[in-house]
C-alpha cells in the first residue's frame, strides 16, 4: 500500500468501521426482534418481515455470515491502522494504532450500534435484510464451508445444528408477556386474557352452588307450595326433586311455566313434561373443559357430581363467564364488606361457609384453595376434628379463631391479618 496516499487510508480505515459498525448493529437487530411481532408481520406480508424470516429460516447461515464480514472487515481495518501508525509515528506507532483502534471499535463499531440496534431492532433490522441477502448469495460459498467446519465441531459435541428451538409459550409465560405489554393491551383485557388462560386450573366444585344453597322444588309438595315457589323464584331455570335432590328430575324455564300457565292447562303432569333433561359434571372438570362440553351440547346449566353420582352441587353457564369477565350483577368491584365484616383491630369476620376462592379474591389473600373449598372445611381438615368455639389455629400464616360452631361445622370464624415470617438473612 506503499502508492496510496494516508489521507486516503484513513478514509478507507472510516469506511471500514462504518461496515463494521452495519454487521453489528444487524446481528444485535436481528437477534433482538420479537419473533412473535415478526411472525404477525410475515403474515400481513411485510417485505422487511419476510426478507428478515428468510435470513432466521436458517440462523446458523446467517450468523456465519455476518461473523465472517465483521471479522474480514476488522482485520482489514486493523491493517490499515497499523500502516498508518507506522508512517506517523515510526514503531511506535503500532502501539498507537491497536490501542486507538480498539477504542475506535469498541464505541463506534461495536457498543454504539448494537445499543442502537437493541433498542429499535426492526429500524436496523428490516432495511439492513437487504444488503445480507446480496452478500449472501456473494459469500454464499464461505458461509457453507464455515457452517461445515462449525456444525461439525457441534456434531462432535452432540449438538445438531438441525436442530430447531420451539418458539411456543407455557401458559405462566403467556401470562407474564400478557401482564408486562403495559398501555399495549388494557388492564380490563388484560384480566380477561389471564383469567381465560387460568381456566384449566379451576375445576367445576370451585364455581359450584353448594347442593344445601341449591334453589330446588319438591315435584311431590303440594300443588300451591309449588306455584309461590315459581312465583318468587329469582332464577330463570329451577331444579325439580322428589322428596331428595338426589332424585332430581329435571330443569324447569320459568318462560315454559309461565307459557302452561297462560293456556290454563297448568299441573304437575305438564310441568313434569316441561322438565329439560339434566346435564351433569363429575366435580372435578375443568371449566376450560365444561365450557366446550356446555357449547357441544348447547347447555347453560348443570349439576356437578362426585365419584359416587351424588348431586354435589349446581353450576351455570354465567359462573364460568363470571371467572373470565367478572360478575355481571354489578358495574362496580364487590365490597368486601359483603363477604368479610372487617373489625377495629384489622381482623374479619366471615361465614364458615364462605368460599376460599372468593375471599381471596376480593381480600387479595392466599388461603390454600387446593384442598377444601370453604374456610368450615379447611378448618376441619387441618384439625382433623370439629373444633370447639374459642380455638384459635395458625393456617397458611393467617390466625383464625373459631367463633362459632353449628351443626357440627364452623359457622363463624375470625381471620386476622397474615404473619409477614421475619428477615432473617441478616
Amino acid at each position: 500500500m506503499g502508492d496510496i496516499s494516508t489521507s486516503t487510508l484513513v478514509i478507507i480505515l472510516v469506511v471500514l468501521i462504518f461496515i463494521s459498525a452495519y454487521f453489528s448493529s444487524t446481528e444485535t437487530g436481528l437477534m433482538a426482534l420479537n419473533k412473535y411481532k415478526l411472525k404477525h408481520l410475515v403474515k400481513e406480508g411485510h417485505k422487511g418481515a419476510l426478507r428478515v424470516a428468510k435470513l432466521m429460516s436458517r440462523p446458523d447461515r446467517t450468523i456465519g455470515l455476518i461473523l465472517i464480514g465483521n471479522n474480514l472487515v476488522n482485520i482489514g481495518a486493523s491493517a490499515i491502522a497499523t500502516i498508518i501508525g507506522l508512517r506517523l509515528y515510526g514503531d511506535v506507532g503500532v502501539a498507537i494504532a491497536t490501542f486507538g483502534l480498539t477504542l475506535v471499535i469498541l464505541i463506534f463499531a461495536e457498543v454504539t450500534p448494537k445499543t442502537l440496534a437493541a433498542l429499535h431492532p426492526e429500524k436496523v433490522a428490516f432495511p439492513s435484510s437487504i444488503l445480507l441477502l446480496f452478500l449472501m448469495k456473494i459469500l454464499f460459498p464461505f458461509v457453507l464451508v464455515v457452517n461445515f467446519i462449525t456444525n461439525g465441531i457441534l456434531a462432535l459435541l452432540g449438538v445438531s445444528s438441525e436442530q430447531r428451538e420451539e418458539h411456543s409459550l407455557s401458559k405462566e409465560e403467556l401470562k407474564t408477556v400478557v401482564n408486562e405489554s403495559g398501555g399495549l393491551i388494557r388492564d380490563s383485557h388484560q384480566n380477561m386474557i389471564v383469567n381465560l388462560l387460568d381456566l384449566g386450573k379451576i375445576k367445576a366444585e370451585d364455581i359450584m352452588i353448594p347442593r344445601n344453597e341449591i334453589y330446588a322444588l319438591d315435584i311431590n309438595d303440594d300443588w300451591k307450595n309449588l306455584l309461590k315457589g315459581l312465583t318468587y323464584a329469582n332464577h330463570t331455570r329451577l331444579l325439580l326433586y322428589r322428596d331428595n335432590i338426589d332424585d332430581a328430575v329435571g330443569f324447569i324455564h320459568v318462560r315454559d311455566a309461565l307459557r302452561l300457565l297462560a293456556k290454563e292447562d297448568f299441573s304437575k303432569t305438564t310441568l313434569l313434561r316441561a322438565v329439560r333433561e339434566i346435564y351433569y359434571t363429575p366435580e372435578g372438570t375443568s371449566l376450560f373443559v365444561l365450557l366446550q362440553k356446555l357449547k357441544q351440547n348447547k347447555e347453560r346449566i348443570g349439576l356437578v357430581v362426585d365419584e359416587y353420582g351424588d348431586i354435589q352441587g349446581l353450576f351455570t353457564l354465567e359462573d364460568i363467564l363470571e371467572e373470565i369477565v367478572g360478575d355481571f350483577t354489578t358495574g362496580i368491584s364487590v365490597d368486601p364488606s359483603s363477604i368479610c365484616i372487617k373489625q377495629p383491630d384489622g381482623s374479619y369476620i366471615l361465614d364458615g361457609s364462605s368460599s376460599m376462592r372468593d375471599i381471596n379474591k376480593e381480600m387479595d389473600w392466599d388461603l390454600p384453595t387446593d384442598g377444601p373449598k370453604t374456610i368450615n372445611g379447611l378448618i376441619q381438615e387441618i384439625m382433623a376434628d370439629i373444633p370447639e368455639a374459642g380455638t384459635s389455629i395458625l393456617i397458611a400464616d393467617y390466625p383464625i379463631e373459631i367463633l362459632s360452631v353449628k351443626d357440627n361445622k364452623v359457622s363463624l370464624a375470625k381471620i386476622h391479618q397474615k404473619i409477614e415470617p421475619e428477615d432473617t438473612s441478616d
